[in-house]
């Protein structure tokens, strides 16, 4: 008599993504009430569920408290309670090599980590958070000349660029609420430090920024959260959750780590 066959050896399970919704959630900020319903979106359309929580800004500043996460969304919302929160956002993400999308604020807290913690411009700041007695050539997030609040826009993305590859196409119309942008000045010393500019508008004023090498680090002035009614996530929020998916898999199969402390669902 034939022996059973052996049970088939047990598949890690991989677990659901875990994203980091970075910012101080407020009703009044239409990207932040636009999420439950892009979550949504991403899970039925595209088959990508996420475990998404919101971390105030104040909890940010602890950088094991993102840890535990697949990738980690700064949203818009700016000024934020804590601008070391942000920044350590940031960092640790660049860092760490976890998936990172920056929207509107988040793009400007991104290329000012990247300016101070990598470029060696420790006193590079922002105008809306300008300390007093700063000088104006430290300032690396400007005005813009004209703002943004509610503009839509054509962006070109340069080819080759991970812009391009999560779009599939070269030139897209995107939304604005911001009303800062990048001190054209300080570009060059930027791009020289690896940070790479793969979106402009009509006007080659930067729009996307990435890091090259890093799994996925893509941030955006205009907020791809607010594209079109809500119900089909712009590409670049779908590539950040197949990025996160691929985070997950490649940790199957290890114990699950600390739960960090103060997470908010996102509904």
């Amino acid at each position: 008599m034939s022996e059973p066959p052996a049970a088939a050896a047990a598949v890690p399970q991989v677990p659901a993504p875990r994203v980091a919704l970075v910012g101080d959630r407020s009703p009044g900020v239409r990207s932040h009430t636009r999420l439950p319903g892009i979550l949504d979106a991403l899970a039925a359309r595209d088959h990508l569920v996420l475990d998404a929580y919101w971390i105030p800004t104040t909890e940010a500043e602890d950088a094991a408290a993102l840890a535990a996460f697949d990738a980690v969304w700064l949203l818009p919302g700016s000024p934020y309670r804590s601008e070391r929160g942000a920044l350590t956002a940031v960092r640790t993400a660049r860092e760490r090599g976890i998936p990172f999308l920056g929207s509107c604020g988040g793009f400007q807290y991104a290329v000012l980590e990247f300016a101070r913690h990598v470029c060696g411009l420790a006193g590079a700041s922002h105008a809306e958070e300008r300390p007093p007695g700063t000088d104006d050539a430290d300032l690396l997030v400007v005005p813009l000349a004209c703002s943004l609040v509610g503009h839509e826009g054509a962006v070109d993305v340069a080819p080759g660029s991970l812009a391009r590859s999560a779009l599939g196409a070269e030139r897209s119309v995107e939304r604005y609420h911001c009303s800062y942008g990048l001190a054209r000045d300080r570009l060059d010393v930027l791009r020289a430090h690896g940070l790479r500019f793969s979106g402009v508008d009509g006007s080659g004023d930067v729009r996307i920024a990435e890091l090259p090498g890093h799994p996925f680090f893509l941030a955006t002035l205009f907020q791809p959260e607010l594209s079109g009614d809500g119900t089909r996530p712009h590409a670049f929020v779908r590539a950040l959750a197949r990025a996160a998916a691929a985070h997950a898999a490649g940790r199957a199969g290890r114990p699950a780590p600390t739960e960090p402390a103060g997470r908010q669902p996102p509904r």
